[in-house]
């Protein structure tokens, strides 16, 4: 019997809120994209937004910040959102670790290691090549986490991955943090970014991060279904016909490729893969098949709602994105912990 013979298919109750939430959502992020658009330091009427869209005018200020700032920032607010949504979602059902993403496991860091050591203090790098360095630094990381909690009493378990993690976190953490000291005027640029920002850093990467991060959004789409089977453990899955080994590589080259271009354009944004996963499961259960591409489209919201805050709380400045997904997503990772303790 194959594994998709078996996947569990939810119950009708899933079925009709998976169909009918789709439209909802999509508006919802619609709705959320505007307002991304039209508000910041000076808000834009929804008119001249669609003007400027439609009908662009570059001798009107408000086009200009529509069209050369504002609008990008919003695609890569839902580029950054949906992947590391996916990155996390992927992340806790490979590894059965309601606690994984990118950051807590240590791939963000690893990512981010990587760029600034390469910008920062070798001052060299081209925007193509930026998503393939933040990729091998991340793929680095995961590699370490891997054999550090492999290495441990009892092996690679949800536990000594999440410690691992953090661990491998705080080291390249305080890395950064010394290189800094060592080059402050190369990094300076690097400064903001270091938080998590969608303020400006990574607008000309659109173009370079968007095959990465539409390959791996594919991919995590395709593999969904055989991680259902691969969460119940793997001695059901391989009973079941499904190469575990084979399975748990592809998720890794696809949670690899979506932390590598959210890294790019975005910097380290914590918790995001956390966050949005947990939320979508209490709707959807365990079937990631609702569960991916919920978590791509209420990640995208997501962040755009986040950035809508950050750019408003403190109006006309404003605060770095990374903030205030940290606020978000440091309370639900404490009550995790908690109870994965009881």
């Amino acid at each position: 019997m194959t594994a998709a013979a078996v996947a569990p298919t939810g119950s009708r109750q899933h079925l009709w809120l998976g169909l009918s939430a789709l439209p909802l959502c999509v508006l919802a992020v619609t709705v959320l994209f505007g307002w991304h658009v039209a508000v910041g330091a000076r808000s834009v009427p929804l008119g001249t937004v669609f003007q400027a869209l439609l009908h662009f005018d570059p001798s009107q200020f408000d086009h200009i910040i529509v069209r050369q700032l504002r609008l990008p920032r919003a695609v890569i607010a839902v580029l950054v959102g949906a992947s590391l949504a996916v990155a996390g979602a992927l992340l806790q059902g490979v590894t059965r670790n309601p606690l994984a993403e990118p950051h807590i496991l240590g791939l963000m860091a690893g990512a981010s290691f990587a760029v600034v050591m390469v910008i920062g203090v070798f001052n060299w790098l081209g925007g193509f090549w930026l998503p393939w360095v933040a990729a091998a630094g991340a793929l680095m990381a995961a590699l370490v986490v891997w054999l550090i909690a492999q290495w441990a009493p009892g092996g690679a378990t949800p536990l000594t991955l999440t410690l691992a993690g953090a661990a491998m976190t705080a080291f390249l953490t305080a890395l950064i943090s010394v290189a800094h000291l060592l080059n402050q005027d190369s990094f300076e640029q690097l400064r903001v970014w270091l938080v998590g920002s969608l303020a400006g850093s990574g607008r000309e990467l659109v173009w370079v991060a968007l095959p990465w991060l539409g390959f791996a959004l594919a991919l995590a789409m395709l593999l969904a279904n055989k991680v259902t089977i691969l969460a119940m453990g793997d001695e059901v899955a391989l009973g079941l016909g499904v190469r575990t080994g084979w399975l748990k590589i592809q998720a890794l080259v696809c949670v690899v490729a979506l932390t590598a271009g959210s890294v790019a354009l975005a910097g380290p944004l914590a918790f995001v893969g956390l966050v949005i996963p947990h939320a979508v499961r209490l709707f959807f259960g365990s079937d990631y098949r609702w569960i991916v591409p919920y978590s791509a489209l209420i990640g995208a919201g997501y962040l755009l709602g986040v950035d809508i805050i950050a750019r408003l709380i403190l109006r006309p400045q404003e605060i770095a994105t990374g903030i205030v997904t940290a606020l978000v997503g440091a309370p639900l990772f404490i009550h995790l912990v908690r109870q994965r303790a009881r």
